[in-house]
């Protein structure tokens, strides 16, 4: 059973008011959640930057990385609304 920490720090340049990037950032956690995984928003007060540090279970590294890779692809969805990077630690 592998336990890991992932943070998600993310850009958003169109964002104009914390309102904006809430609603951004509730669609972003509401699609995570469905992997079983649990997702904190842990933004400041900066309207155009978001951080999202989410914890999950997985089997082993294979389906961690699928895992991963699914949420690329989740993030990627949002092309042009925001930009993203992704820092993970495996415990």
């Amino acid at each position: 059973m592998i336990l890991a920490y992932i943070q998600i720090d993310i850009t958003l340049p169109y964002a104009v008011s914390l309102k904006g990037r809430r609603k951004v950032i509730h669609s972003v956690k509401e699609r995570l959640k469905k992997l079983n995984c649990s997702v904190l928003d842990i933004s400041r007060e900066y309207v155009k930057e978001a951080a999202l540090a989410v914890a999950l279970l997985a089997h082993d590294k294979k389906e961690f990385f699928k895992k991963l890779q699914i949420i690329e692809e989740i993030l990627d969805s949002y092309i042009g609304e925001i930009e993203y990077s992704i820092d993970y630690e495996i415990i």
